[in-house]
């Protein structure tokens, strides 16, 4: 996981996939963290991809660095503990601006039953699951 984790940081944007309905949406983000031994992304309760999330946990993930990428396929659960958001945003200090660990907005989520595959246009996938 902690690989998985490096690469998403390193690469800084990846794109995160849900479904709405019956339509798929895709946006860029930017927030990955490791904490409780879990691997986290943040958003806001008030977004659109918040509430395709929490009707629908399942995901994908994916960011590429040079000619390397790697797809994260899992559901997201979320934590609403103040100690994981504050994680994230300590993490984050620039969105302390618009996100507070007390609020009602800040939404953390982690990945269950994630599936990782790091993939290249010269050497075979690898897998990893976490």
């Amino acid at each position: 996981m902690q690989r998985v984790h490096d690469y998403i940081k390193e690469a800084g944007v990846y794109y995160l996939a849900t479904v709405d309905g019956d339509q798929p949406r895709v946006r860029p983000f930017g927030t990955i963290n490791i904490f409780d031994n879990k691997l986290y992304i943040q958003t806001g309760k008030s977004k659109d991809v918040a509430k395709q999330i929490l009707n629908n946990g399942k995901v994908e993930i994916s960011a590429m660095k040079g000619d390397t990428w790697i797809r994260v396929e899992g559901t997201l659960v979320e934590d609403d503990r103040v100690e994981a958001k504050k994680s994230m945003l300590d993490a984050y200090p620039h969105l302390r601006g618009m996100y507070d660990e007390n609020d009602a907005n800040t939404l953390v989520l982690y990945f269950k039953d994630a599936t990782a595959t790091f993939s290249s246009f010269t050497s075979a996938p690898e897998v990893v699951k976490f």
